[in-house]
């Protein structure tokens, strides 16, 4: 499999797993103090949300990325 393929198929899954879960949640600390042997941190939790349609065009440029390699070799 050369990397032209490898790209094209990358990005279908990607669009797939983007479509299947629809958004990325991640925990991302925000404060931090630290007052002699005392430690204090807050932890926010963020959601990223992954639009329909860059899904469908991540399988899109797959699907074309795939068939111009095809083409090639």
């Amino acid at each position: 499999m050369n990397t032209i393929k490898l790209i094209g198929a990358i990005l279908i899954v990607c669009g797939i797993a983007g479509i299947a879960f629809g958004s990325i949640s991640f925990t991302k600390e925000t404060h931090k103090a630290s007052l002699g042997p005392i430690a204090l941190a807050v932890q926010e939790k963020e959601t990223v949300n992954i639009p329909l349609w860059a899904s469908i065009a991540a399988i899109a440029a797959g699907a074309a990325v795939l068939a111009a390699g095809s083409r090639k070799g």
